[in-house]
């Protein structure tokens, strides 16, 4: 395992100081200037649409979704242990300052998954039975015909398998062991059966019973995890300046915290900023837009502005609370990390003992004097956190199983039953090598999903301009 978690580290560090940069960065600044800056112009119509009719029971259709479960379905994706364990680890290797470039990435994102959005819905098909079959397998072989978009379809379609069907349950359920076994002791193959047994029951009950779960959990768990991060922050009201001006200072002057040349400095809290935000947002990576393609809309740009939001809920809400607890309780004032700068702060950090899994815990024990309320509570919120996660991604994974097996109802029973084994080894294996085999099959998913937005701009920009148009019509 030691070797393996070399080799994949090795090829993590290429693609996402790089590739991925190149890629995100470039689709979300393309699209942002094709689109007009979409996310901006349309931020306001994409919250009412969002919350002006909040509902957390749904109305039942024959096929599809409404608008809010298919972005319940994607937030409940979202929302994971990025937003804790990924938050908190960009900034325990890049610096506070990565939190500022994962706001960067959020901004562009949500041009990009804007686009996502709009091509899932303009290139869903119906099937004879009436279940919608929507994702960016289907938009791959709209922009690439032939033989060449069939082979970059199945090669999303597998590493989408892989990254979310499969690694990244693992991702989640490693989280939610350590979590639960250092609030609780519960040992992790306990938590283990449990996930798995819960997990039987939701995946066989399709997409509805998915949705009706999703639509529920995730308004319910986002406004606990609020109210206790505005408690934090509450209590350490007075750090708060200083919080913000880590973030702002760091993301330009890395090297006076973490040590190293400028320009190694920066690359790092960049990369980190980037894959974390990913990993985070999804912008990019293909996975929300099987859940958009779900929607049933009345054009594809309601869904597209619908997708954004979902971008800054992730990003600029909950994840920057996660950034202002483990900063402001941490990095400042008497934080366990306050005196750490340049060449001593990886030592600092190894005999705190802090890492990503315990960050968020260790800094509500921090605020309260009292630890253990802090293992619990963010116990309780990463339970619910990555198991949505898990859930949508299995959906995820489920659709492309579809698509590469002609919705074969056999390689579907196949698919959840392995998908549930990968939850149950999540509890038990090795917490970096589960994360870096995680990270590596996402950016697999990122290279074939933006190869194909770019040759599609159109179709999304002629989305952004026809709803301007009908605007003015009114």
């Amino acid at each position: 395992m030691d070797k393996l978690l070399g080799i994949v580290q090795t090829i993590n560090a290429y693609l996402s100081d790089y590739i991925l940069i190149i890629l995100l960065v470039g689709a979300g600044l393309f699209f942002t200037v094709a689109t007009r800056f979409v996310q901006v112009r349309c931020f306001g119509e994409g919250m009412k649409k969002v919350f002006g009719n909040l509902s957390l029971k749904g109305g039942k259709s024959e096929s599809g979704l409404s608008s809010f479960q298919a972005l319940a379905t994607a937030i409940a994706a979202q929302v994971g242990t990025g937003n804790i364990v990924g938050a908190s680890g960009a900034i325990l290797v890049g610096g506070p300052g990565a939190i500022f470039w994962m706001w960067i990435i959020a901004f562009l994102g949500m041009a990009t998954i804007y686009a996502e959005a709009v091509l899932a819905q303009e290139t869903r098909v119906v099937g004879s039975d009436g279940q919608v079959h929507g994702g960016p397998v289907y938009y791959i072989r709209k922009a690439y015909k032939g033989a060449f978009g069939k082979i970059l379809a199945g090669f999303f379609a597998v590493a989408t398998i892989l990254a979310l069907g499969f690694m990244g349950t693992m991702v989640q359920s490693n989280s939610i062991a350590e979590s639960c076994n250092t609030a609780f002791g519960i040992p992790g193959w306990v938590v283990g059966v449990i996930l798995a047994i819960i997990s039987a029951i939701i995946f066989v009950g399709g997409v509805s019973r998915l949705a009706s779960v999703t639509e529920k959990l995730v308004p319910i768990m986002a406004v606990v995890f609020l109210l206790g991060g505005l408690v934090i922050l509450g209590i350490r009201i007075q750090y708060i300046p200083a919080t913000f001006g880590m973030i702002f200072k760091y993301a330009f002057t890395p090297s006076a915290l973490i040590g190293g040349s400028i320009g190694y400095a920066i690359k790092t809290a960049i990369s980190q900023g980037a894959k974390r935000g990913l990993f985070s947002n999804e912008a990019g990576m293909g996975s929300t837009p099987h859940a958009h393609a779900q929607a049933n809309v009345a054009k594809p740009h309601d869904q597209g502005v619908v997708a954004m939001i979902g971008v800054f809920i992730d990003t600029f809400v909950v994840l920057t609370m996660t950034a202002l607890v483990v900063i402001s309780c941490l990095f400042v004032g008497d934080g366990p990390l306050s005196a750490a700068n340049g060449s001593n702060y990886k030592a600092i950090l190894e005999s705190s003992g802090i890492t990503k899994t315990n960050a968020m815990q260790t800094a509500f024990g921090n605020a309260f004097g009292n630890g253990n309320i802090g293992n619990i509570f963010i116990a309780i919120c990463l339970l619910f956190f990555a198991y949505s996660t898990v859930i949508g991604w299995n959906f995820f994974g489920k659709v492309n199983v579809q698509y590469l097996f002609k919705n074969s109802k056999a390689a579907t029973v196949i698919y959840s039953v392995i998908a549930i084994v990968f939850i149950f080894l999540g509890t038990l294996l090795s917490n970096d090598l589960v994360w870096e085999l995680t990270d590596f099959f996402n950016y697999l998913m990122v290279l074939p999903n933006v190869a194909a937005l770019i040759p599609l701009f159109a179709l999304v920009v002629k989305a952004s301009k026809s709803n301007k148009q009908s605007k003015l019509q009114k």
